[in-house]
């Protein structure tokens, strides 16, 4: 199966830099509406069969452009959305919380699965829905899927999945609003990351905090 990750258009939180993860959560500004109606020229070399985004507005904003030039539903699923900030919830991301928040994240990818964000859920709780909406989607017998999720979510789960990316590349490279990660592999069989934001990933940006770099936990 290949794997497109992609994060949601750009948020009014995105633009006040905050963590805001509770569903339903913002829409679009105006960049990131026009975001979304470029995602289909964007991936028009791909063929997609299915379009999956969270439970949160914006990603459902986001893939329904696509959605409509191919002719397919979106595909709600919760285990897409956002890494729950729990307590950090609405945090400025250039704060101690906010650090903290994606230092959590990270330490999951890293295989501390067991740490719960504050307040909110564990490693093994995110990578779990993660890995469920991941897995339908390898068993629909789909060649190419489209997931429109988060800067945080997709990040972790990468690092934590794939297997020529580790923590410290995810760590040190922003995911734009609407930068999109490709994949390829089952859950079988595992995951190798092809490009990242359209960079080409060797073996081991802005838009708000869950997709700015951050130093990697000890």
């Amino acid at each position: 199966m290949r794997l497109l990750l992609v994060r949601h258009g750009q948020t009014p939180s995105n633009v006040e830099f905050l963590l805001d993860t509770a569903v339903p959560g913002p829409g679009l500004t105006t960049l990131g509406t026009r975001q979304a109606a470029a995602l289909p020229a964007v991936l028009a070399g791909e063929d997609v069969d299915a379009v999956y985004a969270s439970t949160l507005t914006r990603t459902r904003l986001t893939a329904a452009p696509l959605a409509h030039t191919r002719g397919l539903e979106v595909l709600v699923r919760d285990g897409l959305r956002e890494l729950s900030a729990g307590d950090l919830e609405m945090a400025p991301g250039r704060s101690a919380q906010g650090e903290l928040y994606m230092r959590t994240v990270f330490a999951w990818a890293a295989g501390d699965t067991a740490l719960r964000m504050p307040g909110g859920e564990s490693g093994e709780e995110a990578l779990a829905r993660f890995d469920q909406v991941v897995a339908e989607a390898a068993g629909s017998g789909a060649g190419t899927v489209v997931m429109v999720s988060h800067g945080a979510a997709i990040r972790m789960w990468t690092a934590a999945r794939a297997a020529n990316v580790d923590v410290p590349y995810a760590a040190a490279r922003p995911l734009e609003n609407t930068g999109v990660v490709v994949l390829d592999g089952t859950p079988a069989d595992g995951f190798k990351a092809l490009t990242w934001a359209g960079a080409t990933v060797l073996p081991s940006g802005e838009g708000g905090p869950t997709g700015e770099p951050v130093n990697p936990p000890n």
